[in-house]
């Protein structure tokens, strides 16, 4: 990037790091000893501390979403179209705080860092987390913090599922809920698309059980294969015919195996650099916190008891060419909010781009995010 930031942009940013040493309980069974939470906050946070908005990450996510980290950085955050002075989620009004999720690869506790009990990495030993796990220990970071309540949570995909999570455990520390391409739980095609990814990668002669870095190497293909599978499914075939159609590389068939269409090469780029970011064990962990996710299982699969403690005003979004998590999906809760006699919003957006239109500045999408969040300023100034 250029020596200059966009005016538009939170700037540089630097990482923080919260230590805990409290144990904390998980829906495994197990408990973590202590452990680490990265995250970062743009904005200001305000006397009353009444103006904080927590960004949950979707499952490739982490504590980056706005910003730049360096000013070598190729790309700012993943979520910078919605985040900054002026945007959606505006940091001159908003304190906004992103943290890596329990299990991540981003410097959060996870399977790539060291079990303080054994001084080994934790690898496969590291227990399965849940979105309910996650939400507990985002609430011991606000109180770190001296935040007791959210002016808003706001997630897309599995961030969604932790929005909603937030406002159905801890409602008297939510005001606002946005749940933006985001279910109820998955169907059982989500589920089996994720145990495709997960086969693929737990298939790769160098995953070791999961102890792949004990061998020093990584399971490149199993991972690979399973980040094609998940980028296909999180695009439209309309998307990806408007990108790449039957475009060739060279300009004409080859009548061989290696890469001879533009998709092709797209996939193995995008294959090829999620295995350099990205930790394998995190990502069957990611996964199985996906499939588990169900709020209503506790309430004898009845969503709209599950929603009746909510007590935060939410906003609902889906996009039309998502068929991952398709419209359907997210009217389930609002439908269910409805029943119980909450407040809630609903805005379906016409686009092309598939689930991955959450992160995508499409205007209408962003007049109705920014205008929501407007409303929620109003409040947190009142």
């Amino acid at each position: 990037m250029s020596d200059s930031l966009p005016a538009d942009s939170v700037g540089l940013v630097t990482p923080s790091q919260l230590h805990i040493d409290t144990p904390l309980a998980l829906d495994c069974g197990r408990t973590l000893p202590q452990f680490d939470l990265i995250y970062e906050t743009y904005g200001t946070l305000n006397a009353e501390k009444s103006n904080a908005v927590l960004i949950c990450h979707a499952l490739s996510g982490d504590h980056h979403a706005a910003g730049f980290n360096s000013l070598d950085d190729r790309k700012p955050g993943w979520w910078d179209t919605a985040i900054g002075p002026g945007k959606a989620i505006d940091t001159n009004q908003f304190f906004v705080v992103c943290p890596n999720n329990l299990g991540g690869c981003k410097g959060s506790t996870g399977p790539n860092t060291i079990n303080s009990e054994t001084g080994k990495l934790y690898g496969p030993d590291f227990p399965i987390v849940t979105v309910a796990d996650w939400v507990k220990s985002q609430a011991i970071l606000a109180d770190s913090l001296g935040i007791h309540k959210w002016a808003a949570v706001v997630g897309g995909s599995l961030g969604g599922m932790q929005a909603l999570d937030w406002a159905i455990t801890l409602p008297e520390r939510v005001c606002h809920a946005l749940v933006i391409a985001a279910a109820p739980k998955l169907s059982a095609q989500n589920i089996a698309f994720n145990e495709v990814a997960r086969t693929a990668i737990k298939s790769d002669p160098e995953f070791h059980e999961g102890r792949y870095q004990e061998f020093d190497t990584v399971p490149r293909q199993g991972l690979g294969l399973a980040r094609m599978l998940g980028h296909i499914t999180y695009l439209s075939d309309e998307a990806m015919g408007e990108k790449f159609g039957r475009e060739l590389r060279s300009g004409k068939i080859q009548y061989g195996y290696d890469v001879e269409f533009q998709i092709e090469s797209y996939l193995r780029y995008q294959s090829s650099s999620f295995v350099e970011r990205f930790d394998a064990n995190t990502y069957l962990l990611m996964t199985k916190a996906l499939d588990y996710f169900d709020p209503a299982k506790e309430y004898d699969d009845d969503l709209t008891q599950a929603v009746k403690a909510i007590q935060a005003k939410s906003l609902i979004i889906s996009f039309t060419s998502d068929w991952r998590f398709s419209p359907l999906r997210s009217l389930e809760i609002v439908d269910a909010l409805l029943s119980a006699g909450k407040s809630v919003c609903y805005a379906e957006i016409e686009a092309t781009q598939g689930h991955d239109a959450f992160l995508m500045p499409i205007p209408r999408y962003m007049e109705i995010f920014a205008s929501y969040m407007q409303q929620v300023a109003k409040e947190v100034n009142s």
